[in-house]
Order: structure tokens, then sequence, then C-alpha cells
């Protein structure tokens, strides 16, 4: 995984209106995939209702990743709820690993 500052990725997540939330999840979900996770395509990211889907396989993947330092369920709440916040606090995570 990609070493990325929490800060930065809130900063920009609200810098630019939510767009950088898009293109981090894609990242971070081609980076998961190759260490064995089975996230879908982020194209379901964008469709109403099956996003919550994406984001259920998407916290999967990160308990996976981090193997099982957080749970699925404490990921998709964090993303779904907190929005920028709970993406830091998920690359914290993240960095963890790599």
């Amino acid at each position: 995984m990609e070493n990325r500052n929490p800060i930065v990725v809130f900063l920009l997540t609200c810098i630019t209106c939510g767009i950088y939330a898009i293109v981090w999840c894609v990242k971070t979900k081609e980076e998961m995939n190759a260490k064995g996770a089975e996230i879908p395509t982020a194209w379901l990211l964008i469709l109403p209702f099956i996003n919550f889907y994406w984001y259920w396989k998407y916290s999967e993947g990160v308990e996976k990743v981090t193997k099982s330092e957080v749970s699925a369920a404490i990921v998709f709440v964090l993303l779904l709820l907190l929005g920028p916040i709970g993406m830091a606090v998920v690359q914290n995570y993240f960095n963890k690993v790599s």
C-alpha cells in the first residue's frame, strides 16, 4: 500500500469537493486488489444504491489487507458516515500495512 499522509487525504478531499475521494478510492482499490482483495470495478461507486454494495466490498478488502486490524463494519461506517475523516482514518491503517 502506498504511504499517504492522512491529513493530505482529508484536505484534498475537502478542497476538491469530493473528487479526490473518488480518485483515492480507485487507487487504494487497485492496491488492495494487488494484495489479494476482491473489490469489483469502481464504476459501481457512482451508481445510486449499488455504491453501498461497493463500499461493503471495499470495507472487506480493507479488513483483509490490514489482517483484521480493523473490521469491515467499522470501515463501512467510517466511510459512509464520516466521509473525509473516515478516509483519513482508513489511510492511517493503510500506512501501517506498507
